[in-house]
């Protein structure tokens, strides 16, 4: 609906600004188009503001095991959180894909004497993950941090390198795989 709303409101010759939109059932909301530029500074901040409380939401389980799993699922919701047709599709699937590769590790290194666990926020119980977490076993967790920063970093290269092409683009990318790589900091502890 995001895209037709951009496209018909792009064919109608605004310039940039609040569009506002019907959805069935009265709601009423408001569409911001860009004029003439990358993204939303909007958007952006939400998006930063997202990965970063990843980190903080990550952080604060207490439970050096479930990062990676913590963190894939975050990252996994970040990406749900970007709608299709939209500047940020490279985004959202370099954050499906590094989710994608950080559940993977986290399953082929799981701990079989412990079970998969929801965890929910000590500052606001009602957030809290949408799917159990996998542990990590204790002798392989060292290695697997150490893969999974890996992985922070190469999404971080991926976003700067698909940046490049575009000038509009450098900026905001380059904040973004910022905010990706400082995930990893959770996984040198």
């Amino acid at each position: 609906m995001l895209k037709s709303l951009t496209a018909g409101a792009a064919c109608l010759g605004l310039a940039g600004g609040p569009v506002l939109a019907q959805a069935p059932g009265g709601l009423i909301y408001t569409v911001v188009v860009p004029a003439g530029e990358f993204g939303s500074a909007a958007f952006l901040s939400e998006l930063l503001s997202t990965l970063a409380a990843a980190k903080a939401f990550c952080s604060s389980t207490g439970d050096s095991s479930l990062q990676v799993d913590c963190l894939s699922e975050r990252l996994e919701a970040a990406a749900d959180g970007i709608p299709d047709g939209t500047d940020y599709e490279e985004v959202r699937e370099v954050l499906q894909d590094t989710s994608q590769q950080l559940k993977r590790l986290a399953r082929q290194n799981r701990d079989p004497n412990r079970g998969r666990v929801t965890v929910t926020s000590s500052t606001d119980p009602a957030q809290k993950t949408n799917r159990p977490l996998i542990p990590v076993r204790a002798s392989a967790q060292a290695a697997v941090n150490r893969e999974a920063a890996k992985m922070f970093e190469e999404a971080g290269k991926v976003l700067l390198r698909s940046a490049e092409a575009a000038q509009e683009r450098q900026t905001q990318y380059a904040q973004i795989a910022a905010a990706i790589d400082s995930n990893k900091v959770l996984l040198r502890s």
